[in-house]
């Protein structure tokens, strides 16, 4: 792993989440981005915030790094505690209603070699 960002609390379940970040989890940086932009979901915007943080994070960690050759190592999506709200009914009484949100953590690594490590080696 070279650099990782977090989004914490984000308004949007984590099932609705989970959806765009399956789309660009193992791609290169460049492609994830580019899928993100152009996603018609809502949440893609906030993940594409997140991507570039993680890209401005490596950057700053190390200055030489090849930005061509990261990917998107590790995309985690957790459930965060539900902001809860009432709603008044008839007879007085009172329906909950549960806001979900989600936590997103994006990890950014460098791509190795074709034609090298474990997944390669298994392919022959």
């Amino acid at each position: 792993m070279i650099a990782s960002a977090k989004l914490k609390y984000l308004g949007v379940s984590a099932q609705k989440t989970r959806l765009v970040v399956d789309q660009v989890r193992g791609k290169n940086v460049g492609d994830a981005l580019a899928v993100l932009h152009y996603s018609p979901k809502l949440v893609a915007r906030d993940l594409e915030k997140v991507v570039r943080s993680a890209l401005a994070n490596a950057q700053q960690k190390d200055p030489k790094v090849d930005v061509d050759r990261l990917v998107i190592a590790k995309a985690v999506v957790d459930e965060g505690p539900p902001a809860k709200r009432m709603r008044a009914r008839s007879m007085g009484r009172i329906y909950r209603i549960l806001k979900k949100t989600c936590h997103v953590t994006i990890d950014l690594a460098s791509a190795e070699e074709p034609g090298r490590g474990p997944q390669a080696a298994g392919r022959r």
